[in-house]
């Protein structure tokens, strides 16, 4: 949707949680979206930022499972998006210090993954996501 849309949805309370992550560039997950899929008898699974969780969280407390999967370190983070090559040192320079500061937020999850082993993670993430699926809520 175009920015002058979004803004729109955002005045109407449209949102369950959005964020300009970047200048100019909004994220956002609708209301009716998360409604469309419980009224489906399934689980929305959203990979949003801190503020989205954080916003997920506070409104729906109950329905709610926050993983915050961190980087081994900061330093090991640059060198991920510095291999990859297909970031500008100022993509890099801007992603390394949103992450320093959502490294702040992690102590208000409820669950904590250190992605330093890609096939570990997933595996753990798993575990947990099954954990709070049979969990009576």
């Amino acid at each position: 949707m175009t920015i002058k849309q979004f803004k729109e949805k955002i005045r109407r309370n449209a949102f369950v949680e959005w964020e300009e992550v970047y200048m100019g560039k909004y994220y956002g997950t609708l209301k009716r979206e998360i409604r469309r899929i419980w009224k489906e008898n399934k689980i929305p699974l959203l990979d949003v930022d801190v503020s989205g969780a954080l916003h997920v969280e506070q409104q729906e407390p109950e329905q709610t499972l926050s993983i915050f999967i961190e980087p081994p370190s900061v330093d090991e983070l640059k060198k991920r998006l510095e291999s990859r090559g297909t970031e500008t040192s100022e993509s890099i320079y801007a992603r390394v210090s949103k992450a320093t500061y959502e490294l702040s937020f992690a102590h208000r999850f409820d669950k904590k993954v250190i992605n330093k082993n890609l096939e570990k993670a997933c595996k753990d993430t798993e575990k947990i996501v099954r954990k709070f699926l049979s969990s009576d809520r």
